[in-house]
């Protein structure tokens, strides 16, 4: 949980100075903005693929230690780049790549360790680090919006720390036990098979293609096209925005508190489901340009919904798959994750560009009304039992 708190800060921070550096700092548009986005990410979908292969073949620990100790090292480079004077779309890329491979590549090895660690109470498990990584990265949020106050060195430095402090608290538990069964296979033959046996775990694939979909139209507005919105329609500042962004992140925190307390849920698929309708309020909330009162709480309501979705999608896949495949199933499971918002990004980032910021929400209002007909039609979600 410590190594989850401190990578998720970082990651925070990223996500945050990334947007506002490409829109805010270096003005560039949102049709420029969104592309960037998915091209800094893209590796990353690619290197969590070969995350998940590992994650099932070697000790998660040590690759968790190795790869977090490198990140670390990352900031510093675009710290160097601002001695330097160079502090351009470039420069901004490449600190973007090295964050978005490592964090990618982390991120299978985090999931499997866990599993393993939780043990039979996974619900708990895996809703206990959803709201600690939640709440530090609100703290994440905050020190990136300083940036106009603290300055981007002070803030670079401050993820640095985050991202070696969680690989010193990984090395604190013990060693993790590997699964030799495919210990000869080729990366590529893993890969393969983390995807059939999503395929052929019905609940796996049913709350992974749902969750997939609703990635790229609602973290994609809330990456790509809120940023806009505060920027253009609310005229705030990354202080602002990193406000906005740790409401939003204290309303997923609190379902997870108040999930806690409610777990096990025997049938999880059917709040997954139910809530998918549920986020048609919060964006239309935002979408017709209320007073600022109103986008807050509209967020806050966002950020309770996507607390719940998103930890029970994500228990409903590390339940259900299987024990020697667990892995690289997490790592398809996070390719939709880190994929979807990388394409919402660029559909999104058009249509906030040629329709205007507020537009960009309504193609999430439609995909969540589509989601909840295609599971309630055509998959298992609503009759899912848990294991737990």
């Amino acid at each position: 949980m410590g190594s989850w708190a401190c990578s998720s800060a970082g990651l925070a921070m990223q996500q945050l100075l990334l947007v506002w550096l490409l829109a805010g700092v270096l003005a560039l548009p949102a049709d420029r903005v969104g592309p960037l986005q998915a091209a800094i990410g893209l590796p990353g979908v690619i290197i969590m693929l070969w995350g998940g292969a590992n994650a099932d073949r070697t000790d998660a620990r040590a690759i968790l230690t190795r790869v977090f100790g490198a990140a670390a090292l990352v900031p510093f480079g675009l710290v160097l780049a601002l001695e330097l004077g160079g502090l351009n779309v470039w420069t901004v890329t490449a600190w973007g790549l090295g964050l978005s491979a490592a964090l990618s590549f982390s991120s299978p090895a985090q999931q499997a360790v866990l599993n393993r660690i939780a043990g039979r109470d996974l619900q708990r498990g895996v809703t206990a680090a959803t709201a600690i990584s939640m709440f530090t990265y609100m703290i994440g949020l905050r020190v990136a919006g300083q940036l106009d106050s603290l300055g981007l060195r002070q803030v670079l430095l401050a993820q640095s720390l985050c991202l070696g402090a969680a690989a010193l608290w990984i090395r604190r538990i013990g060693s993790q036990p590997v699964n030799d069964g495919e210990a000869g296979a080729p990366a590529w033959r893993r890969i393969v098979e983390g995807f059939r046996a999503s395929y052929r775990q019905r609940p796996v694939f049913d709350a992974m293609t749902v969750n997939f979909v609703s990635s790229i139209f609602n973290a994609g507005a809330f990456f790509t096209v809120l940023p806009f919105i505060v920027l253009r329609v609310y005229d705030g500042d990354a202080e602002l925005l990193s406000w906005l962004m740790i409401l939003f992140f204290a309303g997923a925190v609190v379902s997870n508190l108040i999930m806690l307390r409610f777990m096990p849920f025997q049938q999880p698929g059917r709040w997954f489901v139910v809530l998918q309708l549920s986020r048609i309020l919060v964006l239309f909330l935002i979408w017709i340009e209320p007073a600022w009162w109103l986008v807050v709480t509209a967020s806050v309501a966002w950020g309770l919904n996507m607390g719940v979705t998103t930890t029970l999608a994500r228990a409903i896949v590390q339940e259900a798959a299987e024990p020697q495949t667990r892995g690289r199933v997490l790592s398809v499971f996070g390719l939709g994750l880190l994929g979807a918002p990388l394409i919402g990004a660029i559909i999104l980032g058009w249509i906030v560009e040629e329709y205007g910021a507020l537009a960009g929400l309504v193609p999430g209002m439609a995909a969540s009304v589509l989601l909840f007909t295609y599971s309630m039609a055509a998959t298992g979600l609503w009759r899912y039992r848990s294991r737990s």
